[in-house]
Parts: structure tokens; sequence; C-alpha cells
């Protein structure tokens, strides 16, 4: 039996290891299983077979140089017990075709989240057939469509679907129609959604791990900020869910792991549905770690059976 882990994500020297959930993961099986780590775009198909170039690796928190590369190597994929997609959106063509690629090999290795899931799903868009449960909420790149929403919701959040870590978000209290074109020129389709003034207490952030609801954690926005992202300088805290948090919570868990998705954060904001269904990558458990000590990273490979 395989005892490699294969990550695809973003080169480590551009991780945080105070925050990242990919370095904890990694740290927590390490003494398992060895860590190969590629890039997305040194993910290639060669005469029929999955090949990444990357490297083998260790982290080590207490070295100012958190990880030591071992090995640089080509692998064939095929032959890791599991590969984790961990690679920040946005959903991009070149995500798009890692997930094509790796769709070659998903019945040969276990790979979170499941490729097909990921395409299928798109992280704003995939909550439109939630909106019962979140504030009056439109998608579209049509200017018409975005006055009618303003004129009814007079204070709206504008953000791109495709986006990631708070990037590109902006409140109106009036009508910025130059604002408003500029991002749909750069993002085509954009969400609106009414804004919702208890986001200065904060949102909250609940992890899923295989359709279980594991933990959540609090962010809470710098003072004169509405971004509550910890890389917009939101601050972590602990919290519990509410009753109505909790049903819908276990509603999207059931349905997302039906969907092939293993591991997930959903966020909310005054016990309602931001939209923000996070399935391509992701975060947070460092966070809840040094918040509570309560360990996701050794649930998550328990529920791997790894």
């Amino acid at each position: 039996m395989s005892k490699i882990v294969a990550i695809q994500g973003n080169h480590p020297s551009t991780l945080n290891p105070k925050t990242d959930t990919t370095i904890f993961l990694a740290r927590e099986i390490q003494n398992k299983y060895k860590i190969f780590y590629y890039d997305p775009k040194n993910l290639s198909i060669v005469k029929s077979k999955i090949i990444a170039n990357g490297f083998f690796i260790k982290f080590d928190y207490k070295e100012k140089n958190f990880f030591k590369i071992i090995k640089k190597q080509k692998l064939e994929l095929k032959n890791c017990k599991f590969i984790l997609i961990r690679q920040d959106p946005p959903f991009n063509i070149e995500y798009i075709s890692t997930t094509y690629i790796l769709d070659n090999i998903k019945d040969k290795v276990k790979i979170i989240n499941d490729p097909t899931s990921i395409r299928n799903i798109s992280e704003k868009l995939y909550s439109a057939k939630y909106q019962n449960f979140m504030p009056d909420t439109l998608f579209t790149q049509n200017i018409e469509e975005i006055k009618k929403f303003f004129k009814i919701n007079r204070k709206i959040i504008i953000k791109p679907i495709h986006s990631f870590g708070g990037n590109d978000i902006y409140l109106l209290s009036k009508l910025n129609l130059r604002l408003i074109k500029k991002l749909i020129k750069k993002h085509s389709h954009i969400m609106c959604q009414k804004f919702l003034p208890k986001i200065n207490k904060g949102d909250k952030r609940v992890f899923i791990i295989n359709g279980k609801i594991v933990g959540a954690i609090s962010r809470v926005p710098k003072k004169g900020s509405f971004l509550s992202n910890l890389s917009k300088g939101g601050k972590a805290i602990n919290i519990n869910l509410t009753s109505i948090e909790k049903k819908i919570s276990k509603k999207i868990a059931k349905d997302l792991k039906n969907k092939g998705i293993f591991f997930a954060g959903i966020d909310f904001i005054d016990q309602k549905l931001n939209g923000d269904i996070n399935v391509t990558s992701p975060t947070g458990l460092k966070t809840l770690y040094d918040l509570s000590k309560v360990n996701l990273a050794k649930t998550f490979w328990i529920e791997l059976k790894a």
C-alpha cells in the first residue's frame, strides 16, 4: 500500500504557517506518510500517466524556515494513497483543467475534494439553491437588475463569484455604476447581497468533514471594516452555533457529502448563510486549534481512515 500523500497547492514559501490549514493537515500525517508537494502548473498527462513535478517535504513549526524540501522528483500520482487539492482559488481555467486531469485517476486514488465535485460546485453560485436561508441575493452582470436590487435594499455588498479571501468586495450605500461596471468587466457575473449590519459582531465559519459538523469559529472585522477575513485584519474568536445555524449546516453538510465533498466550510452572518460554500480549499483549522485546542486535522485523517 502506498504511503504517500500528495498536495496540489501554492508553493510553501507563500504560506503563513501561523494560520495555514494545508500545513496543519500535512504535519498531522507526515510521521505516517511521506508528503509530496506540487504546484498545479506542474501537473501533466504523459503517455496516459498523470505525472507531477514536485518535491517531498517536511514541515516543522519550531524552525524559522518552517519547511524543508527533502527531494525533488517526478511522481506518477496514481501511486499515492491520497491527493489533497489545496491551491487557493480563484476558480479559474487552470483550476478547472487540473480537475479534468485528476478525474483520470480518482478511481485509483482518494482525492480530497473530489475533482468532479469541486468543478461542479461553484462556491458562491451553488448557494443559489439555499437562498431561503440567505439575505436577499442577486447573481448577475445585468446593470438594470442591479439598479432594481439596490432600490429595494438601499445598502448592498457586491463581490465577484469566483474570487476569494475578501478581494474585490465592496459595500455600496449609494449606487456607484462606474465601480459596478469595472467589477463586471473584470469578473463578468457578480454577486449582490443585502448588507447585514451585524457583521460588525463577526461572521461564523462552520467546518464540515465527511458530512459532519465538527467545529466553528467567528471572525470579527477590525474597527471600521465590514470584511471579516483574517487576511483583511479580522480577529478569530470561539463561538457556539445557534439551533438555526446547526439546522442549516446539517442540511448543507448532508447535501455536500452526497455530492462527493469531504471537507468544506460554510459561513453565516446574523444566522443567515452568506453564500460562501467553501469546497476548493477550505481553511481555518489551525485557527480553531489555536483558540480551543480542538484538532480537526486529526479528525480529518481519522475520517479518511488514513
